[in-house]
């Protein structure tokens, strides 16, 4: 099953997580986050990647690299995930590797269309909500692009923009696999317990969608 939490760790942003964070994430039961820092040079890129991964792989975190197709080549990262405007996903597939993951990001349903036809292993939609994580984000979509999505894939679909944990049943509910989370973990005052309700609430949004496939 797709982890239903998808941390991303951005290191660009002001609330820097650092590791001691993302170790918190994972003794929560976070299993998928994202390295991204959109100021730092590949070579720093790669160092966070090696240093993440050496701690977190060992408590089943599979780590994405932002962006950086041959930076999560060289580092051994467990994926990468692009944006419209990076490489596309058969062109970082072939740098990265079939075993490794690759996401994309769209904002329209004809970009989650075309990537519905990629070998992408998991496609991003969003922004869902007003965020402030992005200096210049994309239109929000909102909840009835995420439906509209849901309908014409069964890849995984990871929510991303302006989630909380208030917005979270909601968005499951919507179709998202997965909810890609920055500030509301970064910010709350026990990052791991608010971990856990993300993970509690898709818990219980996976025990009422078999209860009505009974």
């Amino acid at each position: 099953m797709f982890p239903a939490l998808y941390a991303i760790l951005d290191l660009s942003a002001s609330e820097k997580p650092s590791l001691p964070f993302a170790l918190e994430l994972a003794d929560a039961g976070v299993r998928l986050m994202q390295l991204r820092d959109k100021r730092g040079t590949p070579r720093q890129i790669h160092a966070q990647a090696r240093q993440f991964m050496e701690k977190l792989s060992p408590h089943g975190v599979r780590l994405i690299v932002n962006d950086r197709a041959d930076v999560a080549a060289i580092a051994g990262a467990g994926g990468v995930h692009v944006g419209q405007e990076d490489l596309a996903v058969e062109e970082a597939r072939r740098i990265c590797g079939p075993s490794s993951w690759v996401g994309v990001s769209t904002h329209n349903l004809e970009q989650f269309r075309e990537a519905a036809g990629t070998s992408a292993d998991y496609i991003a939609v969003g922004p869902l909500f007003p965020t402030t994580t992005k200096a210049n984000p994309d239109p929000v979509v909102g909840i009835e692009f995420l439906r509209a999505a849901r309908a014409l894939t069964r890849k995984p679909i990871v929510a991303i923009g302006g989630i909380t944990v208030e917005r979270a049943a909601e968005v499951f509910r919507a179709g998202a696999d997965s909810v890609a989370v920055i500030r509301d973990l970064a910010l709350a005052g026990d990052p791991a317990a608010r971990a856990r309700e993300y993970l509690a609430i898709a818990a219980r949004v996976q025990m009422e969608r078999s209860s009505r496939q009974e």
